[in-house]
This record gives C-alpha cells, sequence and structure tokens, in this order.
C-alpha cells in the first residue's frame, strides 16, 4: 500500500547531468504521493525573499524562476521499493555521481489521515469566534441572570470539532450568588430571587423561555429562534448570522461540560485518536451512515466513543479506561452531577502516555475489522470498563453513556443502520487488505480516497438479500465476465476487431 520514493539533488555539471544520471535511472513523475523536502540553506537561498529575513536580497520573479527550473534539472525523482535499506539505496546511486542532498518520502495512508485531519479541523480563528459568540450570548442573559456564564461544550471545545459545526452553549446558572450572595449599595440591600417551581425540568424550561423571547426580539444577528423545550434536553436553536453559527443553548447541563472535557482529554494523550476519529466520521458521513437530521443514523458522539472503546481494546491499550482515569484523580478533581458520579483525572500530565506504536494505516483497517466482526447483538460497548459487556436492552446497538451508565446513547440506531454499518465496515476492512498484497498503478485512486466513494454505499443500499463476502462476490463478476467474453467471442466470429494501446 506504501509507495516510497527519494529525491536526490546533486551537483553534477548541467553538461554532465543527462548522461551520468537520466541513463541509469529515470526521472520519474508518476509516483504518487506527497514529496517532503528536505533542502539545506544554500538550496533556498534564491528563495529568501519570501522568508521574511531581515537581510535578505529580494529577487526578480525571472531569477527565481529560472533558479528553480536549473534545480529541477539536477533533481532526479525515483521509484524505489517499499522496504529497502536507504543507506544501500544511496551507496548504489552515489555510483552514478555525488549526491548533496537528498528526502525520502511515502506516500502512506498515515499522512492521507493526518492532512485530512488538518484541513477539516476547527482552526485558531474559528474556535475564538465561538467563544466571542457565547460572550455575546452572555451579555444578553446577563440581563435576567447577572454572573450567569454561556459555556461552549461539544465538538466546539472537545478537540474533534469540524469546520462548519453547530455551536452548543451552556447557559450556567450555578456561579449566581457565590461570588457576592448580597450586594449593597450605599445603605439598601439588593437580592435576586427566583419564584419557586414545581421541578428543575419546568425551571429550567421557563428560564430558557424567557432567554429565547429575548433572542428573537432582541438578540443582535440572532435568526430563526425556535424554542424547542419539549426535548429530553430543553434547548433553544437559533443561527447567529454576525459569525455564521448555527446555535443550540441549553441549561442545567453540566454533564454534557464533563464530557466534553472527558474527550477532550482523549483527543489529547495520543496524537493518533483525533485523526482516527476524524477519518471515521468522515468514512461515515461519506457513505450516508451519519446524517445532520435527526434520525435512526449512527451519531458522531457514538463514533467517537466506539473509536475510543477500540483504541482501549488494543494490546497494548492506546488510551485508558474511564475507571483508570477514575483511579488518577485528586480530591479536587471529584465531580458529582445530579448524583452521577463524573470524577476523572484532569491534569494529562498524569496520564502515561501508551507504548502501543500501530501506524495509523494499521488502527484504521483493525477498527473496520473489529467492529465488522463485532457481536453487536449480545454486547454492549462500554469505555468505563473498556470491555464488552451483556446488552441490558434489546436495542440493534447500545453503547452505554459514560456518566449517565442508565442510558444507551445509540438507542435511536435501527438495525437496518447498523447493519448497513456492518458491511460497510467488512468491505472498508477487505480494501484496505487487498491494497497491501496489490499496490495501485499511479493513476489509481489508493488508500483513504476508495473508502470514500459513495459507489459501494449505494449498491449496498440497493441489495436487500444479506450479501455475500466482498472476496465471494469479486470471484463471482470475475467468472460472469469471463463467461460473457467466452460467449460473445463465438459471435464474433469473423468480425475484425479493432484495439488500440496508449
Amino acid at each position: 500500500m506504501a509507495t516510497r520514493g527519494v529525491g536526490l539533488l546533486t551537483r553534477l555539471p548541467l553538461c554532465a547531468q543527462r548522461s551520468r544520471v537520466l541513463h541509469p535511472i529515470h526521472r520519474l513523475l508518476t509516483c504518487p504521493g506527497t514529496v517532503a523536502t528536505d533542502v539545506r540553506r544554500e538550496e533556498q537561498s534564491f528563495g529568501s525573499a519570501e522568508t521574511g529575513s531581515e537581510d535578505r536580497t529580494l529577487k526578480r520573479f525571472s531569477e527565481v524562476q529560472k533558479e528553480r527550473r536549473e534545480q529541477a534539472q539536477r533533481t532526479v525523482l525515483i521509484h524505489c521499493p517499499n522496504k529497502i535499506s536507504e543507506k544501500k539505496f544511496l551507496k548504489y546511486l552515489s555510483q552514478h555521481g555525488p549526491i548533496s542532498n537528498h528526502f525520502f518520502y511515502e506516500s502512506i495512508i498515515d499522512d492521507q489521515l493526518n492532512i485530512l485531519l488538518k484541513e477539516f479541523q476547527l482552526t485558531e480563528e474559528n474556535t475564538r469566534l465561538r467563544y466571542l459568540t457565547c460572550s455575546l450570548i452572555e451579555d444578553v442573559a446577563a440581563a435576567y441572570f447577572p454572573d450567569c456564564a454561556v459555556r461552549p461544550f461539544g465538538s466546539s471545545v472537545n478537540g474533534f470539532g469540524k469546520l462548519g459545526c453547530d455551536l452548543d452553549m451552556f447557559l450556567d446558572l450555578d456561579e449566581i450568588g457565590k461570588s457576592d450572595a448580597h450586594k449593597t449599595s450605599g445603605n439598601f440591600l439588593m437580592e435576586f430571587q427566583v419564584k419557586n417551581v414545581a421541578s428543575e425540568r419546568i425551571a429550567t424550561q421557563k428560564i430558557l423561555s424567557v432567554i429565547g423571547e429575548c433572542l428573537d426580539h432582541f438578540g443582535p444577528g440572532c435568526v430563526g429562534v425556535q424554542k424547542i423545550l419539549n426535548a429530553r434536553c430543553p434547548l433553544v436553536r437559533f443561527s447567529h448570522q454576525a459569525s455564521g453559527f448555527q446555535c443550540d443553548l441549553t441549561t442545567n447541563n453540566r454533564i454534557a461540560l464533563k464530557s466534553s472535557e472527558l474527550l477532550y482529554i482523549y483527543g489529547a494523550v495520543d496524537p493518533r485518536v483525533r485523526a482516527l476519529v476524524f477519518t471515521i466520521r468522515c468514512w461515515a458521513r461519506a457513505h450516508s451512515l451519519t446524517s445532520s437530521i435527526p434520525g435512526a443514523w449512527i451519531t458522531n458522539f457514538s463514533l467517537t466513543m466506539m473509536v475510543i472503546f477500540f483504541l482501549q481494546r488494543r494490546s497494548p491499550p492506546i488510551l485508558p479506561t474511564l475507571d483508570y482515569l477514575k483511579t488518577l484523580a485528586d480530591a479536587e478533581d471529584k465531580c458529582i452531577i445530579e448524583g452521577h458520579n463524573c470524577t476523572f483525572i484532569c491534569d494529562l500530565n498524569r496520564i502515561k502516555p501508551s507504548e502501543n506504536a500501530e501506524t495509523l494505516e494499521l488502527l484504521l483497517k483493525e477498527f473496520f475489522e473489529f467492529f465488522g466482526n463485532f457481536s453487536f447483538n449480545k454486547n454492549s460497548i462500554n469505555i468505563r470498563q473498556g470491555k464488552e459487556q451483556n446488552k441490558p436492552e434489546s436495542s440493534p446497538l447500545h453503547i452505554q453513556n459514560p456518566f449517565e451508565t442508565s442510558l444507551n446513547i445509540s438507542k435511536n440506531v435501527s438495525q437496518s443502520q447498523l447493519q448497513k454499518f456492518v458491511d460497510l465496515a467488512r468491505e472498508s476492512a477487505w480494501i484496505l487488505e487487498q491494497e497491501d498484497k496489490d499496490h495501485p498503478s499511479s493513476n489509481q485512486l489508493w488508500g483513504l480516497a476508495t473508502l470514500l466513494l459513495p459507489s459501494v454505499a449505494k449498491s449496498m443500499s440497493h441489495t436487500k438479500k444479506k450479501k455475500k463476502p466482498a472476496s465471494e462476490r469479486i470471484k463471482n463478476l470475475l467468472e460472469s465476465i469471463r463467461s460473457s467474453s467466452t460467449e460473445n467471442s463465438k459471435n464474433t466470429v469473423g468480425k475484425r476487431t479493432v484495439s488500440t494501446q496508449a
């Protein structure tokens, strides 16, 4: 699956370079992959005008182009076998001329996953804009609840946010009255009171109803305000025009804030976690396994839990269990919310790094194989203990909420959607396995690109019967093609055929 190449910067005279270099080795320009150069300072001197150094010499555009062309003529790109000794390979190449500089590069799936992460993750500017939007909504809410705080949670802060994701906000009223229970002005006493209500849920609904009305009529840039107060978690949904965010405002939802912190820790302790989660989410969206519309689909949060659980099951584990993080906690980390134990270590520096050195490429393939053969019919996914447990209910997919352990975060997923996920996971594992055996040509899609093709999902969605393994289906297809070719050859005897070859 991996394609390796080496770029060599040689200081051969221009008159000799064609005869001494290009005769024994070819200048291959069709190898797939990204070339990462490691050119020495003298090779980059002509580009110093773009580095921002104070003592640079500004060069004309034509001069830069000329030197770049000459540099390219002194450079050869060589396609070499996957597992080869770099030292021996360089020694062999030095027979054809002195090598002043070189670099190796690998076009492997690890690079693709990391590029995907880099392209789609929230930028620093986007993150700051999200906090600013929360601050603006906080100004509105403070008119009714002085000293309140509006905090972002979910994808905006847990490290797994994608550009364009919704902004989830939490109206935190717990700080009201803690700093100054009574505010005085001269000889007068000012006290803020809330009327008694029948339940905390009713109080939440009343608070959000008032804030929703205020945002609708007076919130700068707040449009399309919807008060969804009868949901399991009441919320106010609106669009913030200035920032372009779709916003969901809730209150009395501190467990969600704690869940965001837990995911942030899991994404920060090992760099492979976020890249793998982003890839699995992108793969799921490409095959319509997830959707922005609520329904029977798997959610991004469920997929993230599945990735974490899978990484806990590696040997050695890449991620610790939630119970283990709880054992590392200090007294200051203790957190009980609505009777649920949400305690875990908050200091990332006290979490020992994993000794597992598996590549992202291997982990991606193993993820598909793991869940392609997982016993969803009887087992539950539990990141608190990091092991399968018997399902406490009959839902097709059961993923235990890490804090509210009696809840199934994937209860909405239907049997047909789960089966679609399993079929696609098996198909993707098979595709990656075949690429290990047969490396694709330079003009052929490979690696992550093959997994994101929607054709696989479409063909599977139109098949009602249980599908055969991919290898068996392809074998039957080839046999069908052969038989058709034989039949066609019998029917075309005496006809002239013309073939072209590029």
